[in-house]
């Protein structure tokens, strides 16, 4: 991963350019063909997101910067349907269903197997620094099989957190930025070339943090969730939790344009290890049309889940893979459906950072307006 690169234009030799994100070395070299080159995108890169320009003046603006849009959207930061609630987990198993009670002894033996409980607590924050690699086909008509394929986009991402509800993601891909966080009371997400927009309802974890990388989120969104059954992944006897996102979180999230009718989230916890080995999701949206006609979009992700090593006690997951399937169908709409995925790996992890206080997390500027109208309109 790149974290500097070389300033050029002071004669002395001066200091490095510190990359706000830190970027792979395969990025580095899409960026031109000789060093002159690379160093003018780079530069171009830098001041179109600190300046939030027009995507027009961008050196990698194209026609597939809206694809790349929709990848850092639903393949790289997407959130969770509900809020985890940061509570006693070692909580009586009595008085509950038996799938119920199963569940909560999978999710202590979960908790054992990434460290233990007093490992967990001793977390307050973190920070972790990370590669991806996206790809995703063309629309498909009907129901025919089909494979995320094409070109890989290379990025690099940075993500913080301070608990119970604090985050920051910046996520670069070819040429593109993210940004997204929250500051406990609302989460966002930015564009580079756009402005910010508030998530519906109340702030949410981002999913990235359940692949691998937040064991105790992990273990409070599942405590609450039942035992299905089992299932073999990948040569693993797993047993199999399910949590549904309750009508209420569905009612918050849902506007005038579309409704959500269903979240679901399944967690496949191996049997061996007490590890998370694979974690899936699948909401499906009505979206409201004109003509009173029904079109639906139902968003189906698959994470494998690997490589857990143990970073001051607690076991973190270095490297995994996304599967994303959109599916769109309904009364005056033709069936398409569209393959993505993602590939990531971990490179630096750490604990307990000084300094991270509430302002890291602070909402976007431009955001406030947003937010203050959003207000006056439930208000009226």
């Amino acid at each position: 991963m790149r974290k500097f690169w070389p300033n050029p234009d002071q004669e002395d030799g001066g200091l490095d350019t510190v990359l706000e994100v830190p970027i792979p070395e395969e990025m580095v070299t899409r960026m031109g063909s000789n060093a002159v080159l690379r160093w003018r995108n780079m530069c171009a890169l830098v001041k179109t997101h600190s300046a939030n320009k027009s995507a027009t003046n961008h050196p990698f603006a194209g026609p597939k910067n809206i694809d790349l849009q929709l990848l850092l959207n639903v393949v790289g930061s997407p959130l969770l349907p509900v809020q985890v609630r940061h509570i006693a987990i070692n909580r009586p198993i009595k008085d509950c269903s038996i799938e119920a009670s199963t569940a909560k002894y999978i999710i202590q033996q979960y908790i054992a197997a990434t460290g233990g409980q007093q490992a967990m607590n001793s977390v307050s924050s973190m920070y972790a620094i990370g590669q991806v690699e996206m790809s995703a086909s063309e629309f498909h008509m009907g129901d025919e099989s089909i494979k995320a394929r094409g070109i890989a986009e290379i990025g690099g991402f940075v993500l913080w957190q301070k608990y119970p509800d604090l985050w920051s993601l910046e996520l670069v891909v070819s040429g593109n930025k993210l940004s997204a966080g929250s500051n406990g009371n609302v989460a966002w997400r930015q564009f580079s070339t756009q402005q910010s927009h508030a998530s519906k309802g109340p702030p949410r974890p981002l999913r990235r943090f359940l692949q691998g990388l937040d064991p105790r989120s992990t273990a409070n969104l599942f405590v609450d969730a039942m035992c299905i059954g089992e299932k073999i992944i990948n040569n693993e006897d797993c047993f199999i939790l399910k949590l549904e996102a309750s009508p209420a979180s569905l009612k918050a999230r849902s506007t005038d344009t579309f409704e959500i009718l269903h979240h679901t989230l399944w967690g496949y916890f191996s049997q061996r290890s007490g590890l998370l080995v694979q974690f899936e999701d699948s909401h499906l949206l009505n979206i409201k049309t004109h003509d009173d006609d029904s079109v639906f979009w139902e968003t189906s992700m698959e994470s494998v889940i690997e490589d857990y090593r143990y970073i001051e006690g607690v076991n973190i997951a270095h490297r995994g893979k996304t599967m994303v399937t959109l599916f769109r169908y309904g009364a005056g709409s033709a069936n398409h459906k569209r393959k993505m995925e993602e590939t990531w790996t971990i490179e630096e992890v750490d604990f307990n950072i000084w300094g991270l206080s509430m302002e890291c997390f602070l909402p976007p500027v431009d955001l406030k307006d947003e937010l203050m109208k959003e207000t006056k309109r439930e208000l009226d």
